[in-house]
C-alpha cells in the first residue's frame, strides 16, 4: 500500500502532465494559425509551407506529405525540405519516394556547397538504405 503523501505526489504529477499536455496542444494550434495565415499572406515564402508540414507530421501525416510535396514541387531550391521529406516519406513506407527525395537532396547540397546538408542527408540515407535492406 502507498501513502498518503506518495499518492499526492502521483496525483500532482498527473494534473501537471495533463497541463502540460493540453499547453503543448495549444500552442501548436497557434503555431498551425499563424503558417496558415502566414501562409495566405505570403504564398511565395517556402519556409511556411515546410514549418506547417513539420508541424502535422504526428497530427495529420497525409497532410503533411502533400505540403512536402508541393514544397519539392514549388521550390525544388529549397535545401532543408528534402532531409525532413524524405525522412517522413520512409515513416509513411512510400520507400521510393523516400530514395529519390534523398538523392535529389545529395545532388542540391552538393550544388549549393552546402557540406553540412551533405553530410545529414548521406547519414540519414545510409540508415535509410540499412532499413530497407533488413
Amino acid at each position: 500500500m502507498i501513502s498518503l503523501t506518495l499518492f499526492k505526489a502521483i496525483l500532482l504529477c498527473m494534473h501537471n502532465n495533463y497541463k502540460c499536455r493540453n499547453y503543448q496542444f495549444s500552442m501548436q494550434a497557434e503555431r498551425i494559425k499563424f503558417l496558415i495565415e502566414e501562409i495566405a499572406q505570403n504564398p511565395e515564402d517556402p519556409f511556411n509551407h515546410y514549418a506547417l508540414g513539420l508541424e502535422y507530421q504526428k497530427t495529420k501525416p497525409q497532410e503533411a506529405k502533400e505540403l512536402f510535396e508541393k514544397v519539392l514541387h514549388a521550390f525544388p531550391d529549397y535545401l532543408p525540405v528534402y532531409y525532413t521529406a524524405a525522412n517522413h516519406f520512409f515513416s509513411l513506407d512510400e520507400n521510393k519516394k523516400a530514395d529519390q527525395t534523398f538523392k535529389k537532396g545529395i545532388t542540391l547540397a552538393i550544388k549549393q556547397n552546402n557540406q553540412k546538408a551533405e553530410r545529414e542527408l548521406k547519414g540519414s540515407y545510409t540508415l535509410f538504405l540499412d532499413e530497407i535492406d533488413d
